[in-house]
């Protein structure tokens, strides 16, 4: 597990050279949930204008995240796992080992990219995901997430400061799904979950990971220069 280490160097502020890539992955294996939340801050209050996007792929050890707006009653009892009270939107919910947690770091202006198109996107990409591995999964109208045959499997969360979004969804591939019966996820009294290991899918978070980034590198717009708007 990985307290602060790679991610403490993580913001760029020097421009960037002729060649660089538009998206940087890093792979962050198993990391606490605040120094990667610090990180993603500081990254995002960093960043210039050439600053390539970046997509984390990681885990976290058990922690419930309340959004902005969260309310503290959807915690229903306490199971000694920590809560941080985050910025992003949306109610309280769980990570731990065993689910993908995937943060999207985009600049939404420069692919032309719209709060609300993102949010689509990334479900999108969850979809798709599943779709691989044989797993039919679907948007619920008004409940931003993913879900199979009602139950939710995939929770996204974002926020968006001067154009840049940090923060992303999380997708549950073996993680303990015990943790989810203490909160109303995401705000939705009884709510189930499920998750990827339900459907007899054996793969690990890590091989997951890759099929799920494949699938955001596909759908995410192409960066636009600033003095050639698309057509």
């Amino acid at each position: 597990m990985i307290a602060g280490g790679e991610l403490a160097g993580l913001p760029t502020q020097a421009p960037q050279p002729a060649g660089t890539p538009v998206l940087v992955v890093r792979r962050l294996g198993c990391v606490d949930y605040e120094p990667t939340w610090h990180a993603m801050r500081a990254f995002t209050d960093a960043r210039g204008a050439d600053t390539p996007d970046e997509i984390w792929l990681l885990e976290h050890p058990p922690v419930y995240t309340l959004g902005q707006a969260g309310r503290p009653e959807h915690l229903l009892r306490d199971v000694g796992i920590p809560l941080v009270k985050i910025d992003r939107g949306g109610q309280i919910t769980y990570h731990g080992p065993g689910q993908l947690v995937a943060y999207l770091l985009i600049d939404l202006h420069r692919r032309c990219l719209k709060v609300r198109e993102l949010v689509t996107l990334m479900e999108q990409a969850v979809i798709d995901c599943l779709a691989d591995y044989g797993v039919s999964a679907e948007r619920k109208a008004g409940a931003p997430g993913v879900y199979v045959d009602g139950a939710k499997i995939g929770a996204l969360g974002l926020r968006v400061r001067n154009g840049r979004s940090y923060h992303g969804l999380a997708l549950n591939v073996d993680v303990d799904l015990a943790p989810f019966s203490s909160i109303n996820p995401c705000g939705y009294e009884g709510l189930r979950t499920v998750r990827l290991k339900d459907f007899g899918i054996a793969d690990d978070v890590a091989s997951v990971g890759e099929r799920l980034l494949a699938a955001l590198q596909r759908l995410l717009p192409p960066v636009y220069p600033a003095d050639r708007p698309p057509a």
